[in-house]
């Protein structure tokens, strides 16, 4: 039985896409002349997703991994960009046009908050780092292309990446043509001996793996963290193994209990093994668009002089994006300054919205599905430690047909997990998020999703 997903079913809404025969000119193109990975998965995915959400708006969204939206504060920005601007005459003593020139002109390419990112680090994580090896980027996303666009030199390049893994890294590591190589993530979010043997079984096969990819707190689908007993010996695999680790961390605020955080990677790097890349979307505003990369490996050049790796991320970022909106920037910079550049005392509202919403969401699953883990139709799901997501593991695969179908008769949208493993083997789990919904949508939400579990089990049965 289909059940309606409240209010009737949505309009389509999709856009007309042409089927019947068109006279291409010598001047358009196909597919065939474009680049391969325009057609790929990886970079499909995020629009079909989209695409559905358009398509039907009056559907409940347990799919978008956006910030709460209730906190949002437009004089809040006005106010940030004047604490920074009073930064840059009062506390750095620029003169008045000196300000405006770095307020309003093309900037500098690395950035111009780079010293408060790194004041930040050091309240908040405990990383000390020399301003000079941040570069402020165009989001977390600019930072991961530079990062693989400066590591892959060739074709017998591969990357490791923890399994299932952030789609827009694949998406990115396509586009500098980076193979990614899956390494086990599992219940402890990865799993050593695995990452071990595709480091070995690369090199035995003529590659030379670059680095892992790795996302330590509350990762992005699978919600799983890393034990800091599991964190240390990650940090002495990569040693053993010649490994970068490429350590994402955009959720790490975001825990559920007020104990004390296990450190990132990156604090507890003595070598300079860890690349971390940081995003202030989640943690201070997403339409600004500002995060960075911290790249503090040392790089000799042809000329004998050695400086930091973010000297050649800046180099490639130039040609990129030039640099990312000094505006933008000051506006992360005003609210950094406002809290003593802690985004912990910062995100209190935050944090206890994200933390009221994950519990709500969990708690609802087991009295949607009582039987938790018993019988061969089992419902499980994952209980994180924080963070934005959980994942629903089903008793039958999860693909885009059933997301278009959960949306459009059950109004319910979520994401097919089978969107974060590289390669096309069905997928019985979907990825739920509980940040930018309210714990009335949630039940709404999982009322809908249930009746869509329970119907695809009866019609399967029968």
């Amino acid at each position: 039985m289909r059940r309606p997903g409240g209010g009737g079913r949505a309009a389509d809404t999709r856009p007309v896409t042409a089927t019947e025969p068109v006279d291409l000119t010598a001047a358009d193109l196909t597919a065939a002349d474009l680049h391969p990975a325009l057609g790929d998965p990886a970079l499909t995915s995020m629009n079909f997703l989209n695409e559905v959400s358009e398509r039907y708006p009056a559907a409940v969204s347990l799919a978008a991994g956006r910030p709460y939206e209730e906190f949002f504060d437009v004089a809040a920005v006005h106010r940030h960009l004047d604490t920074f601007h009073r930064h840059l005459t009062d506390d750095l003593g620029h003169p008045p046009e000196q300000a405006r020139r770095l307020l309003l002109q093309y900037g500098r390419t690395k950035g111009i908050v780079h010293h408060l990112v790194a004041r930040n680090l050091a309240v908040d994580e405990g990383i000390t780092v020399d301003p000079e090896a941040v570069v402020v980027t165009v989001g977390c996303q600019e930072a991961m292309f530079l990062v693989l666009r400066a590591l892959r030199t060739g074709p017998t390049d591969v990357l490791l990446a923890v399994a299932p893994t952030y789609v827009g890294l694949t998406g990115a590591a396509r586009l500098v043509d980076l193979p990614v190589w899956p390494v086990a993530g599992g219940p402890s979010g990865v799993d050593l001996a695995d990452l071990s043997a595709q480091a070995r079984r690369a090199r035995a096969a003529g590659l030379r793996p670059r680095a892992c990819y790795v996302m330590p707190d509350f990762a992005n689908p699978s919600g799983v963290s890393i034990s800091a007993a599991d964190r240390r010996r990650l940090l002495t695999l990569a040693a053993e193994e010649d490994l970068l680790l490429l350590e994402d961390n955009p959720y790490g605020l975001f825990h559920v209990d007020d104990g004390r955080r296990p450190p990132t990677l990156k604090a507890v790097d003595t070598e300079r093994r860890v690349v971390y890349l940081g995003s202030f979307a989640k943690t201070v505003l997403p339409g600004a668009r500002v995060g960075y990369v911290v790249a503090d490996q040392r790089v000799a050049g042809p000329d004998g002089r050695i400086g930091p790796l973010a000297d050649q991320l800046a180099m490639i970022k130039s040609m990129v994006t030039v640099n990312t909106s000094p505006i933008a920037q000051a506006v992360i910079g005003g609210r950094l300054l406002e809290h003593g550049c802690s985004l912990i005392p910062a995100n209190t509202r935050e944090r206890s919205a994200y933390t009221r919403n994950l519990r709500h969401l969990v708690t609802g699953l087991r009295r949607r599905f009582p039987a938790g883990t018993d019988g061969p139709a089992a419902v499980r799901w994952t209980v994180p430690a924080g963070g934005f997501f959980v994942v629903v593991t089903v008793p039958f695969p999860v693909d885009d047909a059933l997301l278009d179908r959960s949306a459009r008769d059950y109004g319910v949208l979520w994401t097919p997990m089978a969107h974060f493993y590289d390669d096309t083997a069905p997928v019985c789990a979907l990825r739920l998020s509980v940040s930018a919904v309210t714990p009335a949508q949630i039940d709404v939400g999982l009322d809908r999703l249930a009746a869509l579990i329970t119907d695809e089990l009866a019609a399967r049965a029968s």
